[in-house]
């Protein structure tokens, strides 16, 4: 029985999927560390495939592969795809990879049926996109595009080894002197348009039944890591109501708040996701007969419209003031990192629900709550888009479960859009 391209290029993307999960293995899930030997055997076994198919075959000095099948006019900007191939420790296999098996699937079927595009496709496998190994959002393609900051090979440490950045990269061949002197490998006016499939994060697909999402944007945050609300201790049956500076009564009350704000802002249509990721007292402090005078805990606000992020924030200040009124308690955010929303190309979203209706696939479109490398290409100008593929699980644990027939559908799309990408 003969093969057709679609089926060669969707088991091309199996076997590359099964391959490096294979090799990747850290019961209970996998570990592609960044400048690791796991992001390395995706990186080795994503090359070993391009190379089977002709593609054109380059690495930059941080690392980044770019795997081409050539357009018909080569002038022209190119067309890009693709994601990053690291995971968080044991995680799932599909978060980032699955993005760079659709890239190849979509280069595969292509040249199988001898066609080429106007321009350029390329296909990337991203480096260190995972903030987990080194604290810094989207190194890989900031480091590409030549805008992480320069001391950054020296000053970021990865999480597991306490060793640099420069230290990391140095031992799997690259050369962090090309992050300190500020250079780049991806240009703006190079790139006609980048495309990033992932699987979803969420639910939402899974509760709709439906097997792929158009991205709408990219949420940005405000987000605070070391927030406190200062009081006083004092003793738990000698100290009436009045005279408490209770820290977490305080806390708590503008937790209450927030999540009141959340409701109301969802009320009016607003995309918003608030989180208290950590909340908690003083461990050599606390005690069962002490009244606690101080809390800790940390903020992620996120949300794809820049005025939800601001009412945010003015809630939060007006939250503070009404602590030290109410409760006499101190509330100090701590230093706030901000990331903007990244929103996606009409023009792209377009054409991908045009693709999505010729293949007769229902697609929803929703917001990303995660961060993704998509981010940067967007914040340089470039048209970008993004399409989700149903996941059961969740993300970043073992338990991801992306169905092959849902990648075949989320492909199915993606192969329609390139085309329609110009």
């Amino acid at each position: 029985m003969t093969l057709t391209a679609e089926s060669r290029a969707l088991d091309l993307a199996q076997d590359y999927l099964e391959a490096i999960r294979a090799g990747s293995l850290d019961a209970p899930g996998v570990t592609r560390a960044s400048y690791g030997p796991g992001e390395r055997l995706a990186h080795a076994r994503a090359r070993e495939a391009a190379e089977e198919l002709g593609l054109e075959v380059r690495v930059d000095p941080i690392g980044t592969l770019f795997m081409t099948l050539p357009g018909e006019d080569r002038s022209l900007p190119a067309g890009m795809i693709g994601s990053h191939a690291d995971s968080v420790p044991h995680g799932g296999n599909f978060d980032g990879a699955a993005g760079v098996a659709m890239g190849l699937a979509v280069a595969a079927r292509l040249r199988h049926l001898g066609r080429r595009l106007p321009r350029d496709l390329t296909v990337l496998a991203i480096r260190a996109e995972e903030m987990v190994w080194f604290p810094a959002n989207y190194l890989g393609s900031r480091a590409a595009f030549g805008i992480l900051p320069r001391e950054a090979p020296d000053t970021l440490r990865r999480s597991d080894t306490g060793r640099t950045l420069a230290d990391h990269m140095a031992e799997e061949g690259f050369d962090p002197d090309f992050i300190r002197a500020g250079r780049a490998s991806l240009a703006a006016e190079r790139i006609a348009w980048f495309l990033e499939p992932h699987i979803e994060q969420g639910p939402e697909l899974v509760e709709a039944g439906i097997p792929a999402a158009i991205v709408t944007g990219i949420r940005g945050s405000l987000r605070h890591r070391n927030c406190r609300a200062i009081g006083q201790d004092a003793h738990a049956g000698g100290a009436p109501r009045r005279s408490r500076r209770d820290a977490v009564i305080a806390a708590a009350r503008l937790v209450a708040g927030l999540d009141a704000f959340w409701t109301a802002e969802e009320a009016a249509g607003t995309d918003l996701v608030c989180t208290i990721g950590e909340f908690f007292t003083d461990a050599t402090r606390h005690a069962p007969t002490r009244v606690p005078g101080e809390v800790r805990f940390t903020l992620d606000i996120r949300s794809e419209d820049v005025a939800a992020l601001a009412r945010a924030e003015a809630w939060l200040a007006e939250a503070a003031a009404q602590a030290k009124a109410r409760h006499g308690v101190t509330v100090d955010y701590g230093p706030a990192l901000h990331v903007a929303p990244a929103l996606m190309d009409a023009r792209l979203r377009a054409a991908l629900a045009e693709a999505a209706a010729a293949a007769g696939i229902p697609v929803l479109q929703m917001a990303s709550g995660g961060g993704h490398d998509c981010a940067t290409f967007a914040g340089q100008g470039i048209a970008s888009a993004m399409l989700f593929i149903r996941n059961d699980g969740g993300s970043h644990n073992p338990q991801e479960a992306m169905e092959m027939g849902d990648f075949a559908a989320a492909f199915r799309i993606a192969a329609g859009a390139v085309k329609r990408f110009g």
